[in-house]
């Protein structure tokens, strides 16, 4: 009853009340759009901000902390996120026990009864879906595009993606003094199930010799005789990048053992590889990130002042615009085989595998 009436005191002073959610994988620069969001809605609005907890786990069990501006100081360095984070998918689950409450209406509930304005989302594509289907019953939703794959629809970046690109590009650095040392091919396999764009980005960075990516169907055969040349060209060693999410006939534990495997049965050349992991999500995030975290967060409380729901903020030739949810939904920005990059690594000899 405490609460309730304090947030009918809220309503009567004029500010607007708003929640805000982490959802789907984590990655650097959540903190930092989390603190730009509060803290713009709290001192530029006068607004009451709430914290859910664990994405839409927090909404549907209603879950939260009210945010005060000093909650949000401090944590902009910061990796991972001060709200936590799960994978719960609301429109997944249909509720099979008789009179089991839909989550969709569970989430409607509880937004309600917390006495929210509007809902900010911040996450990937599914969580971005997600937001689009909650916007679609009712709600005032406004996402915020994070993700290390960079293949969210509608923005030219997603923070998290530039930090994960530093700490693939660092590791592939490493990689060539051990290639070099031991005479060796060393295969690195990164994140990506759908989209290519760190591989890409960090295999172009380190110099790696082959980039193969999931947009670009690989040849085992190109790759083993782009290897052998360069051996014969008395090349001492060849760095591979791969996107995990590259085709995998052997089914194996990851696609970097098997193509190491096929490329050593193929070329008879040592090769080893080596899985980056979930390395490229943790730690602080990068300059660049914290900055476009920021003017995510920033922008999206404009928009929620201005009743500009049912929106993302996105990034379009280094400009904040807004892109309504629903065209965003269920879209990947995948990158293209004729993609700038792409060409322009060809020119320097790079193997995309076909």
């Amino acid at each position: 009853m405490f609460i309730l009436n304090k947030i009918n005191m809220a309503k009567k002073s004029g500010g607007m009340r708003i929640g805000i959610l982490t959802a789907g994988g984590d990655c650097p620069g959540l903190n930092a759009a989390i603190r730009g969001v509060g803290k713009t809605a709290i001192m530029n609005y006068g607004m009451q901000v709430v914290g859910i907890s664990d994405g839409f786990s927090g909404l549907i069990n209603k879950e939260y902390q009210e945010l005060s501006e000093r909650d949000l100081s401090g944590i902009l360095t910061l990796g991972g996120t001060i709200l936590g984070t799960s994978r719960e998918k609301p429109f997944k689950s249909k509720g099979k026990k008789k009179n089991e409450i839909r989550k969709p209406d569970l989430i409607k509930e509880h937004y309600d009864q917390m006495g929210l304005d509007c809902l900010v989302c911040i996450g990937g594509n599914g969580t971005l879906k997600t937001a689009s289907l909650l916007a679609k019953e009712g709600l005032n939703v406004v996402g915020i595009p994070k993700t290390i794959d960079n293949d969210v629809w509608g923005t030219d970046l997603t923070f998290g993606f530039d930090s994960a690109v530093n700490i693939a590009t660092e590791a592939i650095d490493r990689l060539h003094s051990t290639a070099n040392s031991h005479k060796r091919i060393m295969l690195i396999e990164l994140m990506g199930h759908n989209a290519g764009w760190i591989a890409l980005y960090a295999g172009i960075a380190g110099g790696g010799d082959a980039i193969i990516i999931p947009e670009i169907p690989y040849n085992e055969d190109k790759i083993a005789e782009y290897l052998v040349q360069r051996a014969e060209q008395q090349k001492p060693y060849s760095i591979v990048v791969v996107a995990e999410g590259i085709r995998n006939p052997g089914k194996e534990r990851s696609v970097a053992h098997y193509l190491s495997n096929r490329i050593y049965e193929m070329t008879g050349l040592e090769t080893r590889e080596t899985v980056l992991g979930y390395i490229q999500r943790g730690g602080s995030p990068s300059p660049m990130d914290r900055v476009l975290a920021t003017r995510y967060g920033t922008a999206t409380a404009d928009m929620i002042a201005k009743k500009n729901f049912g929106n993302m903020v996105a990034l379009k030739n280094d400009k904040i615009i807004s892109v309504p949810l629903d065209e965003v939904a269920g879209k990947l920005k995948l990158v293209e085989p004729d993609n700038p990059l792409v060409l322009q690594a060809r020119k320097l000899g790079t193997c995309f595998g076909n």
